[in-house]
């Protein structure tokens, strides 16, 4: 692990805190803070520019603003960006940086390079208040949501970080809302940040290049092509409720008779190519059963779709397994023989704790949640 000086979201806190951030603030936010000191709308795009495309948070570097532009900025905002306080970088090459967001607190981002992407999965919030049982992020409890600047902050590091300014020469292809928390308990902060990713004056992704990834919190759902129309991933993980119910708690409060017609909802009136990315984490013995792949067949029924098999991840104090090939093999099968798209991702980053359900960051938790293993008596009973 090596530690690092790149940052400087702790220089000044106090000071920085009584100023308005520009980091975080989408298109229309930017410029309604231009037109809030008396100075014209267009200068957003130049000051966006400057922030994502560039990399400069100093005020002073934006040449093309004139001297008393610089000068007033100064005086009322600030770009402020956390602190790298370590970088691991795995054998095959996945870079996963631990952020400090706050005095108490760390999160958890991290960079996946393949031949022709490169993939960001960043984090919405300081742990997780889902608690999913095959999960290190939800055993750490949860502290808080990320603020706008804290999540766009994780690409404007990555960037720098990976040195990958300006915009020509950036190695980030893709990125998912996939890391520490549920984003769509943080639309508030979620929405603004996926629209500075697509936006042409800040990294100017297409839709397709951004997703966001959820448990199941359905009304938020039904909100995303209106807001922000990015892709959209559902961490399914069972084909029923009684299972999902001990795997996903949040399926409780929206069942799946509640949650698959939001899914259908997302996908309709959208682009012909236009589906909805189904994870499902592959647990020995738990929900990989030949049954629960028919049962997922049926489930999906003619959903467009494309189903991701995940091995499990192993974290400290779990009693769950990761399935075997040949079990991932035949569950594969099924799927396919009834008319899925599949594909089984390939682990990336375990070496370094950086792979899919291995996020854990420093939490401070406010939940009072004790680490705590699944009753695996409860799961024993569990009859498919």
């Amino acid at each position: 692990m090596t530690e690092l000086n790149t940052g400087s979201a702790m220089t000044d806190l106090n000071t920085k805190s009584q100023m308005v951030d520009l980091l975080g603030m989408d298109r229309a936010a930017m410029e309604a803070f231009f037109k809030s000191i008396d100075e014209k709308p267009f200068r957003a795009g130049q000051v966006m520019k400057w922030i994502h495309q560039f990399g400069v948070s100093d005020f002073d570097e934006m040449t093309n603003l004139s001297k008393s532009l610089r000068e007033k900025l100064k005086q009322v905002a600030t770009v402020r960006t956390p602190k790298i306080v370590a970088e691991q970088i795995s054998e095959d090459g996945t870079i996963k940086w631990l952020l400090e967001v706050d005095h108490k607190n760390s999160i958890e981002t991290v960079f996946i390079p393949e031949k022709n992407r490169g993939t960001l999965c960043i984090s919405s919030q300081v742990g997780c208040a889902l608690d999913c049982s095959f999960c290190a992020t939800g055993k750490q409890g949860f502290n808080r949501n990320l603020e706008n600047w804290e999540i766009i902050a994780q690409m404007w590091v990555a960037n720098k970080a990976l040195g990958c300014m300006p915009k020509e020469e950036r190695r980030i292809s893709n990125v998912v809302f996939m890391g520490m928390g549920e984003p769509l308990l943080n639309v508030t902060h979620t929405f603004p940040a996926a629209r500075i990713l697509m936006d042409d004056f800040a990294y100017g992704l297409s839709k397709r290049r951004v997703t966001i990834s959820t448990a199941g919190v359905v009304p938020a759902i039904d909100k995303i092509k209106d807001e922000v129309d990015v892709s959209l991933a559902i961490s399914l993980h069972a084909p029923n409720n009684e299972l999902r119910d001990i795997l996903v708690p949040i399926n409780q409060k929206y069942p799946l008779e509640v949650l698959m017609p939001s899914l259908h909802r997302f996908v309709e009136g959208g682009h012909s190519k236009k589906h909805v990315t189904v994870e499902y984490v592959m647990i020995d013995q738990v929900n990989d059963r030949l049954e629960h792949a028919q049962q997922l067949v049926e489930l999906l029924g003619d959903l467009p779709c494309k189903v991701n098999l995940i091995p499990f991840n192993p974290f400290p104090n779990t009693d769950y397994q990761r399935s075997s090939n040949n079990a991932i093999h035949r569950f594969r099968e099924v799927l396919e023989n009834g008319a899925l798209n599949v594909t089984v991702r390939r682990t990336r980053g375990d070496d370094i704790d950086a792979a899919c359900g291995q996020l854990a960051g420093k939490v401070t938790d406010r939940t009072k949640r004790t680490l705590h293993r699944v009753d695996m008596n409860l799961m024993q009973n569990y009859k498919g």
